[in-house]
């Protein structure tokens, strides 16, 4: 279980419909095992287009390979590591990764599409881009209905990208992101879910030197049979040369019908890349 810990947040806004909203700063209180609270952080500074609908972290250990476990090279193309499989790229925050094809009910978003989820005033409170879901549609109930552009749309699964400012350090980062669309997606402040974020570990693969984190969800507020009993996020961090910090998200449904195995998260997790200079 990870530890109680506070930390300050800066929080981006995305664009309604191609208006700019101001960005806030705001803190994320989720419930963890044994009832413990701990405030969440990340640091960001995304936008999107909803309309269109030196650190010392960056040492990090060596991951697996997308085709044999391998230690990898810096593969940075934007063709998919999978056969059949989608490229998604975000040149903001310099990630691209690949998901399965439409065949296997998966969508990728345009680059600029926002996906975000709201406090009680309509302010976003996390947000990403360059993002792709899983199976959309296959629920009409939420644990957090305070959706905004893409996000809650009754997806098993979702991947996007987010970051940008230069607050905390890039482990601190990649584990306030976890635990942060945790806790957003699955619940939000008016149901808070239970949230367990384990100690973020170095990711070192396809050009990426940084860190990675997993956040264990118990979803307290179940309106639907569809909604999941259960979720799972992982991040991947990385700092870029002008010290601004940006993530990659996965968070996925669990213990409901067609929900990805870790193999599958694993899959997709290790077609992630960076674009490169």
């Amino acid at each position: 279980m990870s530890r109680p810990t506070l930390f300050s947040r800066t929080t981006p806004q995305p664009r309604h419909t191609r208006t700019p909203l101001r960005r806030t700063r705001r803190t994320l209180v989720a419930a963890v095992a044994l009832g413990m609270a701990v405030a969440l952080s990340g640091c960001n500074d995304d936008s999107g287009d909803a309309g269109a609908a030196k650190d010392k972290d960056t040492d990090a250990a060596a991951s697996q390979s997308p085709a044999d476990g391998s230690s990898s090279g810096a593969r940075t193309d934007d063709k998919p590591f999978v056969q059949g499989w989608q490229t998604q790229t975000s040149k903001k925050h310099r990630f691209r990764y690949d998901v399965p094809g439409k065949a296997d009910k998966w969508n990728v978003l345009d680059e600029d599409t926002a996906l975000s989820y709201t406090d009680g005033s309509g302010k976003p409170i996390v947000v990403m881009t360059s993002g792709a879901h899983y199976r959309e549609g296959g629920c009409p109930s939420s644990p957090n209905p305070k959706a905004f552009g893409e996000a809650g749309k009754g997806q098993i699964a979702t991947v996007g990208t987010t970051g940008g400012g230069k607050d905390g350090s890039l482990k601190e980062n990649a584990r306030n992101w976890a635990g942060n669309w945790g806790f957003a997606a699955y619940g939000g402040e008016d149901h808070k879910p239970k949230i367990k974020v384990g100690e973020p570990e170095p990711w070192k693969q396809n050009g990426i030197e940084g860190y990675t984190a997993t956040a264990e969800v118990t979803v307290t507020h179940r309106p639907g049979t569809c909604v999941p009993p259960k979720a799972v996020v992982h991040s991947i961090a990385q700092k870029l040369p002008d010290g601004t910090m940006h993530g990659w998200v996965l968070y996925a449904d669990q213990g409901v019908p067609h929900a990805l195995t870790s193999d599958d998260i694993k899959q997709i997790m290790n077609t992630v890349r960076t674009t490169g200079s």
